[in-house]
């Protein structure tokens, strides 16, 4: 028997673009809080679904660990979480009405959760956790097993239904020293499935670590429901010692840095490049940044800690988006951070982002020759997406219909009417991605000239595609109405 069983609603089995990519991080935020909860003294277990087929392993998992709480505790860390992908919502509500109907004190923490309070309190959880978790929880889970005698009403960063509806207490503050928590429970995680996982698919290992909580910065189409613009970050010291304890521990071959910013306060790379040589616990990791930080300094020490990959929100090669976007950034400073990172031999790695309000089909183009100019060695490409508490979400929420959320990742309807069909940037989510590989393939030499034939002749087409399904929306609109109907992808294959 346990005090409290947790778990969490992303089922990599429910996104099948993340599936097929086969890159799986154990859910940080989740053993964050349980490694809270046990060093306050409470008995916990983690079901972890992220691999597993479907919800109805569940019960199984009560029947063995018998919690008196049970806690749906999504990964903040993991961006996909922040999404509020509606096949998880779904998940996490059909565990949440498990718990209920088998008598237990049921516990939510998720963007989604804090977006969405009243659908989850009606659903079967009886309170939701707002802000940053572990305290909250830790106060909570005392009241709910008896070890204090503190009402809900008193906990600070909750929600749950009185006699007059929704109640909410005040925000609590967010932590001001993030060494003050314990390190994650990776003993709950059966890393090993993780490790044959990772294994199968890419032949080597990868697991996720955090330094920092939040992002100051105001770009206007991103949420933080979580974290607000506050930031925090921990001690070179205490990262050199986890970083070297995974090290010893579990041997990755990277390690991911789920941070919405690696590296932000001055000095502290350098620091942690110096710490982590000394209790020999380089590992090659890849990071979240932003191209404006990217200084000589910063470079050079990342090189030196053993940064493999950073990614960077480079989202368009056009000024003008950038900021109508409040990015914060200019295009010749992504040219800029590329080049210092490569000079150092870090890798460089894209985030772009399309259809954004007010983007036209030069703006395009200048993200496609931004892409092709500057040479990433990797692209992550999004279509813009609205979600609650942001300021591109307040401006298109009139225009939005029924539909508010992605069902997974794929999804990529804009939701709100966008320069384009939603079709049209499946295509050019697609065909990005297929000139990018095959200009890659072609850098590292495609062996047999009719390949390379084969993967010119393919670009040609898709961009063929692209400028045919232009060309038609452009008519549609003079005549009053977008038509976008085009050769299917499966067509010009």
């Amino acid at each position: 028997m346990v005090d409290v069983l947790f778990t969490h609603s992303y089922f990599l089995r429910f996104d099948p673009k993340q599936w097929e990519a086969g890159r799986p991080f154990p859910p940080l935020a989740t053993l964050y809080a349980a490694a809270y909860l046990r060093s306050r003294g409470l008995r916990v277990a983690l079901h972890d679904v992220q691999l597993l087929e479907h919800e109805d392993t569940l019960g199984a998992a009560l029947e063995r660990h018998d919690p008196r709480v049970l806690v749906v505790y999504d990964d903040g860390f993991n961006y996909l979480t922040k999404m509020c992908l509606s096949r998880m919502r779904e998940a996490a509500l059909a565990m949440l009405e498990v718990g209920r109907k088998r008598g237990l004190r049921t516990v939510v923490s998720s963007s989604d959760a804090t977006d969405c309070s009243e659908m989850y309190l009606s659903s079967g959880a009886e309170f939701v956790i707002v802000g940053e978790g572990e305290q909250t929880l830790g106060e909570l889970a005392d009241v709910l097993l008896g070890r204090s005698g503190a009402a809900p009403a008193d906990i600070p960063g909750l929600r749950f239904l009185g006699p007059d509806g929704i109640e909410r207490t005040p925000p609590r503050p967010l932590l001001k020293d993030l060494d003050e928590l314990p390190l994650p429970a990776w003993d709950l995680v059966d890393i090993e499935s993780y490790r044959q996982h990772w294994l199968a698919r890419h032949g080597h290992f990868h697991l996720n670590v955090s330094t920092t909580r939040g992002c100051p910065y105001k770009c206007n189409w991103c949420a933080k429901p979580i974290y607000g613009n506050r930031y925090t970050v921990r001690s070179p010291s205490s990262v050199a010692d986890e970083w070297a304890m995974l090290k010893r521990q579990f041997a990755p071959d990277r390690l991911w840095v789920c941070d919405d910013i690696f590296g932000l306060k001055p000095g502290w790379v350098e620091s942690f490049a110096t710490e982590l040589a000394s209790r020999g616990g380089v590992v090659p990791f890849q990071i979240q940044a932003r191209v404006d930080l990217m200084t000589e300094s910063t470079v050079a020490a990342l090189a030196r800690s053993g940064c493999a990959l950073a990614w960077v929100g480079a989202e368009s090669g056009a000024q003008s988006i950038l900021d109508a976007m409040d990015k914060g950034t200019r295009v010749e400073q992504i040219r800029d951070a590329t080049d210092s990172l490569h000079a150092a031999g870090i890798g460089v790695a894209f985030f772009l982002q399309f259809g954004y309000p007010g983007e036209t089909w030069e703006n395009i183009e200048s993200t496609l020759e931004m892409v092709r100019r500057l040479k990433p060695d990797d692209i992550g490409i999004s279509v813009s997406y609205p979600l609650p508490g942001t300021a591109f979400y307040d401006h298109v929420q009139n225009q939005m219909g029924k539909k508010t959320n992605w069902k997974d990742s794929d999804d990529l309807d804009p939701m709100y009417p966008s320069p384009y069909r939603p079709e049209f940037y499946k295509v050019l989510h697609r065909r990005v991605h297929a000139e990018f590989r095959m200009r890659q393939a072609i850098k590292k030499g495609v062996r047999g000239r009719s390949m390379l034939r084969a993967a010119k002749y393919a670009a040609r087409w898709a961009w063929l595609e692209l400028r045919l399904r232009r060309g038609r929306q452009q008519a549609g609109r003079a005549r009053g109405t977008v038509q976008g109907s085009v050769t299917t992808e499966s067509t010009v294959q």
